[in-house]
């Protein structure tokens, strides 16, 4: 066929980019080339429109193994001979157009992103955004992505263990799933993503290919349109089974020592995995196309190289020991192919029953190659006018505090997500050591050592749309406090940066600065970015998303007896707030949903005040003078001491220890840096030693089932409980019986 100006476009790729390619070919390419430019080019694959700022976040550490980005996933010390692996990545747009697949498959791909490198996966998460849960589109959606997550993460036997759900209108349309995988290895016993050796052997292994996922890369790095639901071949279908035995049978092939490298084949598919390995060992591939394992008859070759077909993974091995190598994939029950080798001339050459059909310089094709590098011009969003001329004053301080808290503790993006959690296994493997216990962070066992790991996944995405820069510091700054009131040390961070569309200045805007706020935050906590995901092209009708910088952090503790939980633990114990209050109720629950306030400042947020807060409760926790810890998020205060009161059936008796504050921003305020504590009488005068110069607040008492606020009171912690524990039950059984 003709290749035109006209193509390399539906191809999604524009004018000067094809210029760019013809000129780097020295000739016009076929449609086999074509597409492969148009996969590797795509934003999900080259950072093309994000990678400049990507590299001004920090990106070393004393701890890290592995240079950021360099491998698939982060890799950080932990101590006694063994790493740490974890990464986070986005499957927002296959889960727009079919929310099971698209899930599961997220699962499934950032699972392999860990064990290719020699890791075996511990440990699952997610976050994920959704529009309004009282409509069923929204309500589709989430029952299809938790089965999804559900379905593959149960089947694959690793425990999800924690995560995030928010639910504001703008999701509607375009509905984030981001998955994070955590995982452990032995020092020196990681395989890398590159290929080297002229004349080792290329291995195919896993699940045959099909024509499910073609063109995926591309399909995500475009808006998500009234159109797009004719896209679904570029949804995946996933097979967790398949996934399982194939996590065992690499495993057990790197024990051999035959293994130079491998990578998983996800976005993208061959021609991802063919590139990005030799142009990292600086080698080139003859591929034969013809003997790659198809489910499918008479695939054509750019279907065979574009095809995301999941449960696969690409090798390269030592010449001489391909028998042994394919041996151990056929005792696993799996495909396993030799499909070409290793050259020395950095040029990929694709054949199909012998005739060549793509010839490629491997460097062009890759991010920090020939993939091209844009500067997008930004300016500050208009509707910031709004946010800065919001008055606090013109809202009324409520006169029924009690009524408004019982409207929070029902809000989805508070209640409890028990719906969602239970649909999950986390427990498998028996690990997780939070499923009776909760903290502010998942706190999981690293095996093979007497270490545990705390994780996280944590952004409030409307502070970041209030501000990208103050926001994105919050979401890392929150995704600490969570480790440090779990016992943890934070060690590192992986992003999932999901927003609206880059050619945009405003959405453009958001990106910087939140990139900015992220690693003025990471610098100041020491947690160096391992790496992650940009997902753009977030969109709905009206315009973008909320900016979502997702923070995955991990954190770790010298030993699981180190652990600190949320809940309060017995009648008697004072319970202190620390940190400062404020009259602030900006971007809270409580103004946005309660109020109806869309347009408000992001909460206050000083970053030093962060710092001392959290140096101080890890000093608390060593110390061993309080009994309990959990962190002043959403909801405000009010439903920081409800969730430390229901683990356990106690109450409190709390009043408001600052009468110039006005209630509501007191009670219900987001104000950050706060962390509520209980104490046991006898340890209290050892804790304020521990303080040092630390604002606190001496607020109450645990008591037994009810809750005392103000001196009024305000009922019995089960009926609040069935309240928050129900709340996202009742509004998806509401439906069910409408329809």
């Amino acid at each position: 066929m003709e290749i035109s100006v006209k193509t390399a476009e539906q191809l999604r790729l524009t004018a000067e980019e094809f210029e760019l390619i013809k000129k780097k070919l020295g000739r016009t390419p076929n449609f086999t080339e074509l597409c492969a430019f148009s996969a590797m080019w795509s934003e999900h694959c080259s950072y093309k429109n994000s990678i400049k700022w990507l590299k001004t976040l920090p990106r070393e550490g004393k701890k890290m193994l592995v240079k950021a980005g360099e491998e698939n996933a982060g890799l950080m010390d932990i101590g006694g001979g063994y790493g740490v692996v974890f990464k986070i990545e986005s499957h927002n747009h296959p889960s727009a157009i079919e929310p099971f697949q698209g899930a599961a498959t997220g699962v499934g791909g950032i699972h392999r992103d860990i064990f290719t490198m020699g890791a075996r996966p511990i440990a699952s998460l997610n976050s994920l955004r959704f529009g309004n849960l009282g409509e069923s589109k929204t309500q589709h959606l989430l029952s299809g992505v938790v089965h999804g997550i559900g379905h593959y993460g149960n089947c694959f036997g690793v425990p999800t263990v924690g995560g995030e759900i928010y639910f504001e209108d703008c999701y509607h349309t375009n509905p984030l799933v981001n998955a994070m995988s955590v995982g452990i290895l032995k020092n020196g016993e990681t395989i890398s993503a590159t290929a080297k050796g002229t004349g080792n052997p290329v291995i195919f292994v896993g699940s045959a290919t099909g024509k499910d996922g073609i063109g995926g890369a591309s399909f995500a790095s475009a808006d998500i349109t009234g159109e797009s639901t004719k896209e679904l071949p570029a949804v995946q279908v996933g097979d967790p089974f398949q996934e399982k035995k194939l996590l065992e049978a690499c495993l057990e092939v790197i024990k051999t020592g035959a293994v130079v490298g491998m990578q998983d084949m996800g976005a993208a598919g061959i021609i991802c995995s063919t590139s990005e390995m030799s142009a990292k060992g600086e080698v080139g591939m003859h591929i034969d196309l013809d003997k790659v394992p198809a489910r499918q008859q008479n695939m054509k070759a750019w279907e065979l190289l574009l095809s995301e077909s999941q449960e696969r993974m690409l090798m390269v091995v030592e010449k001489g020991r391909e028998a042994e190598v394919v041996g151990i994939f056929e005792k696993w029950d799996l495909p396993a192919a030799t499909i070409g080798h290793v050259t020395d001339d950095g040029i990929l050459r694709f054949y199909m029953n012998g005739e060549l059909e793509a010839e490629i310089p491997a460097y062009e094709l890759v991010l920090g190659g020939g993939a091209p590098q844009y500067d997008r011009p930004y300016k500050e969003p208009a509707y910031f006018q709004k946010i800065k001329a919001f008055d606090p004053d013109v809202i009324p301080v409520p006169t029924d505090l009690r009524g408004v808290a019982e409207q929070l503790a029902a809000l989805p993006n508070i209640a409890s997500k028990r719906w969602v959690a239970v649909q999950y296994d986390s427990t498998v493997g028996t690990a997780n050591s939070s499923t009776n216990q909760p903290s502010d962070a998942a706190v999981v066992l690293a095996k093979s050592t007497d270490k545990a790991l705390a994780v996280t996944t944590d952004c409030n995405s409307r502070y970041v749309f209030a501000d990208p820069y103050k926001g994105a510091m919050i979401a890392v700054a929150e995704a600490a406090r969570n480790i440090v009131c779990s016992g943890g040390q934070p060690l590192g961070v992986t992003n999932c940066l999901n927003f609206g569309n880059p050619y945009e200045p405003e959405v453009y805007y958001q990106f910087v600065h939140a990139i900015k706020g992220m690693g003025e935050a990471c610098r100041k906590f020491d947690t160096p970015v391992t790496g992650g995901n940009v997902s753009f092209y977030n969109q709905h009708p009206g315009g973008a998303v909320y900016p979502t910088p997702t923070i995955g952090m991990v954190g770790l503790l010298e030993s699981v007896k180190d652990k600190m939980t949320l809940d309060f633990k017995e009648e008697g114990d004072v319970i202190f707030l620390l940190g400062r209050s404020t009259d602030d109720i900006g971007s809270s629950e409580y103004l946005h949903k309660i109020m109806g306030v869309e347009y408000s400042p992001a909460p206050r947020f000083v970053l030093e005040e962060e710092l001392q807060l959290q140096e101080t409760v890890a000093r608390l926790i060593r110390e061993k003078v309080i009994r309990s810890a959990h962190d002043v998020s959403e909801g405000g205060l009010f439903i920081t001491l409800a969730e430390s009161a229901f683990p356990g059936g106690l109450g409190f008796d709390v009043a408001a220890a600052d009468a110039g504050i006005r209630k509501d921003a007191y009670w219900f305020g987001e104000s950050q840096s706060r962390v509520v504590v209980s104490v046991a009488p006898a340890k209290v005068d050892a804790f304020k030693k521990v303080l040092g110069g630390l604002s606190y607040e001496e607020i109450g008492a645990v008591t037994g089932g009810s809750f005392e606020v103000d001196g009024q009171d305000w009922g019995r912690v089960d009926a609040w409980k069935e309240k928050y524990d129900h709340a996202i039950e009742n509004y998806m059984t509401q439906l069910v019986e409408m329809e």
